[in-house]
């Protein structure tokens, strides 16, 4: 048998007969055997407990202290470091509980601004080694390497170990990489050895490698489901495995069909380079329920503001809004409301938000409320005035005035009637503004 091996910190690699236990180059104990290693060319690649990576990079003194990115007093973990990790604590997780399971840990607020800012460093290194990007979320994304071997005078194993280490090395931050066959493989295969990992998971070892996992590991299967395959005697993906793939659909549908084939290590689906975002959306826990009309609209229009900036942000509208209510029992309502045009304009987006809410205020206490916009597509120019109702329009012209005005000086130059608390401090006249009517 003919194993291909690569060293991830030297980055010398070859074949051999044995597996070795260190670099011949270097000493180096990262090393990664396996005997399809330069033919496999799907990856996924995750950034380790990211946002607390970032917060470490430019903090060097909580380095070896445990970290949780999050904050109020119900709000969630966003993520925390793998020292908080060894405590218990989870993304998701209540912050109460997170703070119960470790007291000792530094909690601060995410700071979304500088995430993306890293993120977008991550991805221009990504666009480097294929056109083929697939970003899931902002700190992960499949690649297709196929065909460029040639381009980077390597196989796709060498170049994804050099990107980690460039990554790393530049940027400050750690990433694990999963490369396999398939796109569901490859993201299982990310998991596997974090931090700082590179697993892979080759095709001829696909059903023996599954076979012992527990079937929640299959995206999408959660905690509900899996007790339902339990109590129908499924625990294990090689149960699903040797379950003829029409019994399974008979039992659970569509879902079923998924099951079998992702059982077995299939996944048809590509890796497409269109990155463009599905859904933006912000939302805030409340530290104490709220059920009044008059308190839910004024934390939905903070949220409302905090996406549109983010839309402006990125350079694009949305044409369908979402609002996302969560009661104190944690049941989940959302609805949904089309836009005859698409737009990125808080104003826009917070009344169809309120017209939703008013509907769903009936006495029910709220713990959470969200807004979102999807249809996502490239912004070109202001929303169309000559489109819309006059007074919406005036909206919409007094709304990029205000824009304008928290570019220079601030967000907080300006604050709605809705969110005042105190009296802004004043403001010098605005100069006349030369690409005033482009795009921003």
């Amino acid at each position: 048998m003919t194993l291909q091996w690569l060293c991830r910190d030297c980055l010398e690699y070859g074949t051999g007969t044995t597996a070795l236990m260190r670099c011949p180059g270097c000493g180096s104990p990262r090393l990664r055997s396996h005997t399809e290693l330069f033919s496999l060319s799907t990856a996924h690649v995750d950034c380790d407990a990211f946002y607390a990576s970032v917060e470490k990079r430019d903090d060097p003194g909580l380095r070896d202290k445990p970290l949780i990115i999050g904050g109020g007093v119900r709000g969630v973990v966003s993520t925390c470091c793998y020292i908080a990790r060894q405590s218990g604590v989870r993304s998701a997780m209540p912050m109460f509980k997170a703070r119960q399971l470790c007291p000792d840990a530094v909690i601060i607020k995410p700071n979304m601004a500088k995430y993306v800012a890293v993120s977008r460093q991550i991805r221009e290194h990504m666009d480097a080694l294929t056109p083929l990007v697939e970003p899931l979320s902002i700190d992960e994304a499949f690649l297709d390497m196929s065909g460029t071997q040639a381009l980077h005078k390597g196989p796709p194993a060498l170049v994804l170990a050099r990107f980690a280490r460039t990554v790393e090395t530049e940027i400050g931050v750690s990433i694990s990489v999963g490369l396999s066959h398939n796109k569901f493989l490859a993201k299982v295969a990310s998991d596997l050895d974090k931090p700082r990992g590179f697993a892979v998971i080759g095709q001829a070892e696909t059903l023996a490698f599954l076979a012992p996992k527990p079937i929640s590991l299959i995206y999408g299967v959660g905690k509900v489901f899996t007790e339902t395959l339990r109590k129908d005697g499924l625990v294990t993906i090689g149960q699903l495995q040797d379950e003829p793939p029409e019994n399974l659909m008979r039992r659970y549908g569509e879902t079923g069909a998924r099951l079998a084939r992702l059982a077995r290590g299939e996944d048809s689906r590509r890796i497409s380079s269109d990155d463009a975002m599905k859904t933006i959306s912000s939302e805030t826990t409340f530290n104490t329920d709220i059920s009044d009309l008059d308190q839910l609209s004024t934390e939905l229009l903070k949220v409302t503001e905090r996406l549109s900036e983010r839309l402006k942000a990125k350079q694009v509208v949305g044409d369908t809004v979402t609002l996302k209510l969560k009661s104190a029992g944690f049941r989940l309502r959302t609805r949904a409301r089309h836009l005859m045009i698409p737009t990125q304009l808080a104003n826009v987006i917070y009344d169809t938000g309120l017209s939703l809410l008013e509907r769903e205020v009936d006495g029910t206490a709220f713990r959470l409320i969200g807004i979102g916009v999807s249809g996502i597509d490239a912004h070109v120019g202001s929303d169309p005035a000559d489109l819309l109702e006059p007074a919406i329009a005036r909206k919409a012209a007094a709304e990029r005035a205000m824009d304008r005005v928290r570019d220079r000086f601030g967000r907080e130059a300006v604050v709605r009637g809705k969110l005042y608390k105190q009296k802004p401090a004043p403001i010098p006249a605005e100069p006349d503004d030369q690409n005033e009517g482009k795009t921003r």
